[in-house]
């Protein structure tokens, strides 16, 4: 059956149909993940190399959340003096300029926002820039922040601010400032707020510039967890990581145990008597033990890992399976044909018997991948996965260790869990539909 046949064959089924589109989806985000994030830029943003972390709020949740409620909650918002719709004059007078900024701040949320921050950065020889921060709500109340001296970096908290907050008539200074007029509202005032940034320098050449994050409880598309790591990068730096270390392991341990069945059906006597006798050991082997051992006294690397599942996997019942194959092979006509005109043992083994047995081998080592994925996520939830990647099971850990289930923050543990199991049926789907195609036996089960 060439490949077109069978392709058009698999279609016929609906499961095997969908687990084809899945599949595609995986791929298509793995291409884009590997492309748009490399791996050291992911590892680096993962690891806190960078210093984005501060943008993101501690334990927000994805921002689709708002689609499936009726009261929105607050997604996080950040504006930079850089944006377009943020207003800067300039009015310069000798050495010293006057530089103020305006931010409009669109609030149509239903509830407060967990923190409000201005982050300045200046730059300065001697005498450092000073700037005054006014906050004017809808209704056109004016209530001034603060006033003070900045340094290269500075970071102004309006929630740490115990002035501000007996201003506000004890009111908690995230919750006061979208409050109404008596800051006591359940409910925060809809509208557009600006944030008014005056500032005077004292030196040719210096400058400031402003940015204002409004934490909100949603952040990003899947959300951030409790060191305020982007969740989406680990989903997206998950997929490719378990789809290569699935399919590198699926078609290694099956390709290798092809070809030792063969070649142990074709010597028999004491090479097959020994292969078996290897194999049978193997088995009672304890597979996952022998992992954890490994990751724990030598190494958690991915490439370890791998090696040994592979190096494990090689003896395995797969071996029995394509053994009793081979043995009807090996009687066929064709095969004593090869004998007569003398081929060599390389040649009957590689040309004659492995290949008629490819169809079996490709639905066995497409429904191993899902089983290869779940291992590599099984390890990391243990703690033994790769520490400097980003992937699915890390996110299960991370999100047990965090207490993530008993605490309400569901999507944590639901995100990576979700695609872990759109996978394996994915690829189990499309697996038992090649196993119909290339046994007619089976088709009419």
């Amino acid at each position: 059956m060439n490949f077109r046949a069978a392709l058009k064959e698999i279609l016929q089924y609906p499961t095997a149909l969908a687990g084809v589109v899945i599949i595609l989806i995986l791929v298509g985000i793995s291409i884009y993940t590997v492309i748009a994030i490399p791996y050291p830029r992911a590892v680096e943003l993962w690891r806190g190399m960078e210093a984005d972390w501060y943008k993101n709020p501690k334990l927000a949740g994805p921002v689709w959340y708002n689609w499936f409620r009726k009261d929105k909650l607050p997604e996080t918002i950040d504006l930079t003096t850089n944006d377009n719709g943020v207003k800067k004059t300039i009015v310069p007078s000798g050495d010293s300029s006057s530089i103020n900024y305006t931010f409009d701040v669109p609030y149509n949320f239903d509830s407060y926002a967990d923190d409000f921050a201005i982050y300045f950065t200046s730059k300065f020889q001697s005498k450092a820039p000073f700037v005054g921060v006014i906050w004017i709500t809808p209704d056109g109340r004016k209530i001034r922040l603060g006033n003070f001296a900045l340094k290269d970096h500075l970071a102004y908290r309006v929630s740490q601010d115990t002035k501000l907050t007996a201003k506000l008539n004890g009111a908690a200074a995230q919750i006061g400032l979208f409050a109404g007029p008596q800051f006591d509202s359940p409910v925060p005032e809809k509208g557009t707020y600006q944030l008014q940034i005056e500032g005077v320098t004292f030196e040719k050449g210096s400058d400031y510039t402003a940015e204002v994050i409004l934490y909100g409880q949603l952040a990003g598309w899947a959300g951030t967890d409790n060191l305020r790591r982007d969740i989406g990068l680990a989903l997206l730096w998950g997929t490719p990581i378990a789809l290569l270390f699935g399919l590198l392991a699926a078609v290694g341990t099956s390709l290798a145990q092809l070809i030792i069945a063969a070649v142990s059906t074709w010597f028999g006597g004491w090479v097959d008597t020994l292969i078996q006798r290897i194999t049978e050991v193997n088995l009672v082997l304890p597979f996952l033990p022998i992992l954890i051992m490994v990751g724990t006294f030598y190494s958690r690397s991915l490439f370890t890992i791998l090696t040994c599942v592979i190096l494990l996997s090689i003896f395995g019942a797969g071996i029995k399976t394509f053994r009793a194959n081979f043995i009807q092979i090996k009687e066929s006509a064709y095969i004593e044909a090869a004998r007569s005109y003398g081929a060599s043992d390389a040649r009957i083994i590689f040309l004659y018997m492995i290949p008629r047995l490819i169809p079996l081998l490709i639905p066995q080592f497409i429904t191993l991948i899902p089983s290869y994925v779940f291992l590599e996520a099984s390890l990391a939830v243990l703690g033994l996965g790769d520490p400097t990647l980003p992937t699915w099971g890390k996110l299960i850990d991370d999100s047990y260790n965090a207490g993530a289930l008993f605490q309400g923050w569901y999507y944590w543990v639901l995100e990576p869990s979700v695609l872990l199991m759109a996978t394996g049926l994915a690829f189990s789907a499309v697996g038992y539909a090649l196993d119909r195609v290339f046994n007619p036996r089976l088709r009419n089960i």
